[in-house]
């Protein structure tokens, strides 16, 4: 593992892997890198993958007040570790924070997004304004697992599921991540697809879902990810939209490593 210094001082831990382009990748909620080890090994074999610990998680430090212009220096950072342009895949929330970070002028070369949950109307946004308020008072008050549980929940898991995950050996380490799901609701903005935004962001861009519906998200509505990502397409001025069958909200590394190697090698 290596470190960068971003702009406000923070080390951010990153484990840089194989040779060719450069391609930085995204984590989403409650995650420290640790999902995209697996698309990081595959990518690897062409191209010099850094898979990063967002800050606040893992290794990487955590300077307060949080704003998303910090993780956008951050990714900027890493980039220039990377020799100066890098592609970027986001998943899930980290799509977002990519895409802003594309949008504020950061040097990305192609970049690629997964499922990443922006919602699709009003009522839904709504949902999202009491799910980010409820999740601001569990954190103040120091809550941690309170907080997990009401992701978990706006995801659409289910009373057992939370409950197993909760007495899992995986529930301590999410209650460590818990303070950064402030920071995903904060990438996220109000829930909106910030069209505006979007608009800035030139750059070839993959904006992809999966074709199964997650087991762990049956409370979604139906198609709320495709909803999303043709928000996303219809909002961006060079876009390609793809589904990618037999997979879910977390896709099989060695399938969707070869949909981005295809796509960053053009």
């Amino acid at each position: 593992m290596a470190q960068v210094r971003s702009d406000d001082g923070t080390l951010i831990t990153y484990d840089r892997s194989g040779t060719g382009p450069a391609v930085l990748l995204v984590g989403g909620g409650l995650d420290d890198g640790s999902e995209n080890a697996a698309i990081a090994a595959e990518l690897a074999r062409h191209f010099t993958v850094y898979n990063y610990a967002r800050r606040g998680r893992g290794g990487s430090g955590d300077t307060a007040p949080y704003a998303v212009a910090r993780e956008i220096d951050d990714i900027q950072a890493l980039i220039g570790t990377a020799g100066g342009s890098a592609h970027v895949f986001g998943a899930s929330s980290g799509g977002a924070l990519a895409l802003e970070a594309a949008a504020a002028g950061s040097a990305i070369d192609r970049i690629a997004v997964y499922e990443v949950p922006y919602m699709s109307d009003a009522s839904m946004a709504e949902h999202w304004s009491t799910y980010v308020d409820q999740l601001t008072i569990a954190l103040a008050e120091g809550r941690r697992w309170d907080a997990v549980e009401l992701f978990m929940r706006l995801a659409g898991s289910s009373d057992e599921e939370v409950a197993a995950t909760r007495d899992s050996p995986f529930g301590p380490g999410l209650k460590v991540l818990a303070p950064t799901l402030a920071y995903d609701a904060a990438c996220l903005g109000d829930g909106l697809p910030p069209t505006t935004r979007l608009a800035r962001v030139t750059q070839p861009a993959l904006v992809a879902t999966g074709a199964v519906p997650d087991q762990h998200m049956q409370g979604l509505q139906p198609g709320f990810f495709d909803a999303a990502a043709d928000a996303i397409t219809a909002a961006l001025p060079n876009a390609e939209r793809r589904i990618i069958e037999g997979q879910s909200h977390v896709a099989d590394p060695s399938v969707f490593a070869a949909v981005l190697a295809e796509f960053f090698a053009r």
